[in-house]
């Protein structure tokens, strides 16, 4: 009742605001930069147009590099830049608001073709990934998509679920699954640093979470790559996202006020004063499911209350003889107590355990300082100096069966610190050939400590105990030639080398893309990429002779896999593309245990913890392969659309010598997403409409041995059948209704997201109830409307 009354007062509002008589015209300033897209030189004298304005809106930039375009009326807007010698680029339908100016940074590439005059084309992708050196299995994506799409929630991870060969591991969190790979396989990457689990109530050694800590209203356009990703990139095997935040408007103070599923958040940007254009951003977000649950809404977690909060910022600082100089810096921290006492046993969530109380605690936090110098207008160097913070805490207690009482049974108190140095080298030869070399060094900081409780001696036996330090470094080379205008090869190295037990692996990546011509492009890549085991893995301790402890994981090799992607790309217009990818990947030296079992940690990664496995080995294999296809349509004329379909199988062979199917091989996924958008009485009200359907073939799951889990009064699984069951196929409708008004200098934005329209039950995973003493079906997330206002002035 309460979920209604408050969908009621949202749809007054709404009412309200669109029966209002007055509708002046405004409009608002963009401003923006012209660099070369390999050099990142300023491009002075290039001409910037509103298309399809009378009188014409134009200007060239200054130099600079820079253009201000004044009085573009509020709506959307395409833009297109020109400069001769270089390729032209179109950015069509961008939000123009009255409540914040539109701030661009725009890169053309070099034309090997020499023109006496500009002639116009249609070009301009946004899909396109921003690392030139990537050739397949990439694409861009900017604050606007992150927002867009049904069910995403503002966030970028939920936000790629959406692509060819990615899906989601399950409802509750945002892990994402790449082409059959553990999430743990996953690269996260901002400013150029590598960062740890940017997610609220994250474990180490996993890269997802429940909630983002990543502020999609701080996101510049960025990067996703899902195989065979460029030798700039390392420690990672199964994809990349590598973001950028966006610099504040170095010209005029612009302020944000957002409520919605993700919390309060207040945002502040503007200039620092001085001639040179410095400019700070800054965010802050706080939880608010308390007062969410209070008003009938439910965040999936039972009775138990999630608390979060989290800070982003950055400060841009122009120089005019000592270069650019950028401090970056976002954290978060979280809590929650789930609570096996106080849950019904009738029910279930996506999170809590009858047997269980679970007192859950988690932070990360990450600063980083930057400093690009150009040497000249071909040659620039990136100095990064970074440091990150990533903590997850435990405390598990046992629940009696007879009077529901709590004892010990699990501590958990995980730290780790990482501080990097980085530089990288950028060098432009010509309009042929550039280079791209960069090294850097990560000291590493752990302590690590966890018990578990032996009931019989009455004390906390170590599964770790473990304070010290390590390191990783890595260094990258790549080249990338073009042939001719239509023909271009990437060729790279990537190094990496760890200190705890001398583990090094040299990994070779090669990129090739032929342009047939203006319609047809045909892609090829291939990589070798290997990975650190999560950290807490290494110091897993056993109990050896004399009851001495021993760390049998410490030696550990790198996990490996090699990549094959080849890919096709047909334009059917300047805004519609069908894109396929077919793909292979062999994966060895994966840790299985040294006596023969199931088990392997390939199958880790999608929980909120790691297993605690010992005397591993690198003698496990994994095979993927599979085929993507998307068709997209850009938005353009009022209205977008998504479908991508990928058809997949992921195995894995642990130390008994039999392959089995993944948690992860969901086998097939199906995406279709629509969305479109009106004028109501003018430019000043819009109002959209977006549409997600998912289709997904059900992850394998190991089946419970009932007998054997009444007697031990706990789940206890038939590892001899590990991931043979298959759950059923997956469905999801997501809906989303946006309504937006300009105002004088503001801009006022509500949205409601239907999350699973259709209340369909998709099953999570099976259960042990011990107080029935049977096995208890979990069901994924029902009906989840998500409302959001969001102020902009």
């Amino acid at each position: 009742m309460r979920q209604k009354t408050l969908l009621l007062l949202i749809l007054l509002g709404l009412s309200h605001w669109a029966t209002a008589q007055d509708n002046p015209s405004y409009t608002q300033t963009v401003r923006g930069t012209v660099l070369d897209l390999v050099s990142q030189s300023p491009l002075p004298g290039a001409s910037v147009r509103i298309l399809g304005t009378d009188p014409l809106i134009g200007t060239a930039t200054d130099l600079e590099g820079r253009f201000t375009l004044v009085a573009v009326p509020a709506g959307r807007a395409s833009i297109q830049v020109s400069f001769l010698g270089y390729e032209p680029s179109t950015l069509r339908e961008i939000p123009i608001t009255s409540g914040k100016e539109v701030v661009l940074t725009i890169q053309l590439e070099e034309s090997l073709e020499q023109m006496e005059t500009v002639v116009v084309q249609a070009g301009g992708d946004s899909r396109q990934a921003q690392n030139e050196m990537a050739t397949v299995s990439a694409r861009g994506f900017d604050m606007e998509a992150t927002q867009r799409f049904a069910g995403s929630r503002n966030d970028p991870a939920r936000m790629a679920q959406n692509f060819a060969g990615v899906s989601g591991a399950n409802d509750s969190r945002n892990d994402i699954v790449i082409r059959g790979n553990s999430p743990t396989g996953v690269l996260w990457r901002l400013e150029g640093v590598d960062i740890p689990n940017p997610n609220h109530f994250g474990a180490m050694g996993t890269t997802g979470g429940p909630v983002s800590i990543l502020n999609s209203n701080l996101l510049d356009k960025s990067d996703f790559i899902t195989g065979a990703f460029p030798a700039a990139y390392g420690n990672a095997t199964a994809g990349v996202f590598d973001l950028n935040l966006r610099k504040g408007n170095a010209y005029r103070r612009e302020h944000l006020v957002q409520m919605g599923f993700n919390g309060l958040e207040l945002g502040t940007e503007g200039p620092l004063g001085g001639a040179n254009g410095a400019s700070y951003l800054l965010n802050y977000r706080y939880s608010t499911f308390a007062l969410m649950q209070e008003i009938g809404f439910s965040a999936g977690t039972g009775a138990a209350v999630p608390y979060y909060q989290d800070f982003s910022m950055k400060v841009d600082l122009p120089t005019r003889k000592m270069g650019r100089f950028s401090l970056f810096a976002i954290g978060g921290k979280s809590n929650i107590d789930l609570l096996g006492s106080e849950t019904d046993s009738s029910t279930t969530d996506l999170y809590s355990e009858l047997s269980q109380n679970i007192y859950n605690r988690a932070k990360m936090g990450v600063v980083g300082l930057t400093h690009r110098q150009y040497y000249d207008t071909q040659t620039y160097g990136v100095v990064t100096l970074s440091a990150d913070h990533s903590f997850s805490g435990n405390r598990v207690d046992s629940l009696s069966l007879e009077n529901r009482e709590p004892s010990p049974l699990f501590r958990n108190h995980f730290g780790l610190n990482k501080f990097r140095a980085q530089y990288e080298l950028y060098r432009k030869v010509d309009s042929r050939n550039n280079f791209r070399a960069g090294m850097n060094y990560d000291h590493l900081q752990f302590n690590l400590r966890d018990s578990l409780y032996q009931a019989a001696e009455d004390r906390f036996r170590d599964l770790r105990n473990a304070s010290g330090s390590s390191g990783l470094f890595q260094s990258h080379l790549q080249w990338q030639h073009r042939l001719d205008q239509r023909l271009s090869a990437n060729i790279g190295l990537h190094y990496q080398y760890f200190v705890l037990n001398d583990a090094r692996q040299l990994e070779p990546r090669f990129g090739l893309s032929f342009e047939q011509n203006d319609r047809n492009t045909f892609s090829f890549g291939y990589g070798l990429h290997s990975q650190l085991q999560p950290i807490p893995t290494y110091f897993l301790e056993s109990e050896g002779p004399n009851e001495q402890s021993l760390q049998t994981n410490k030696g550990l090799d790198f996990s490996k896999s090699h990549h094959l992607v080849a890919g096709f790309r047909h334009q059917f217009s300047p805004d519609v593309h069908l894109k396929s990818e077919i793909y292979y990947q062999h994966v060895y030296d994966v840790p299985v245990e040294m006596a023969p079992s199931s088990f392997s940690l390939l199958n880790a990664g999608a929980d909120f913890g790691l297993p605690n496995v010992d005397s591993l080995t690198n003698r496990g294999r994994g095979r993927n392969y599979g085929l993507e296809l998307t068709l997209e349509k850009q938005f353009t004329e009022g209205s977008y659309f998504l479908a991508t379909a990928s058809l997949f199988d992921s195995q894995y062979r642990g130390s008994d010598g039999v392959w089995r199917n993944t948690a992860f091989n969901s086998r097939y996924v199906v995406n279709g997403l629509f969305g479109k958008e009106w004028e109501i009485g003018g430019p000043n009200r819009t109002f959209a409409l977006d549409i997600k359907l998912t289709y997904a073939g059900g992850q394998y799951r190991t089946p419970i041995d009932l007998e054997r889990s009444i007697l031990e009064n706990q789940a206890v699984y038939q590892e001899e059948r590990a991931f043979s069951v298959k759950n059923p196929d997956y469905f999801r409708t997501d809906l989303k209704a946006v309504y937006r008004v300009n105002k004088k200098n503001l801009t006022h934005e509500w949205s409601l997201d239907i999350q699973n329209l259709t209340n369909h039950q998709n099953l999570f995973r099976q259960t042990y109830n011990p107080i029935s003493q049977s096995i208890v079906n979990s069901y994924q997330l029902g009906i989840f409307p998500i409302p959001q206002y969001r102020l902009t002035f």
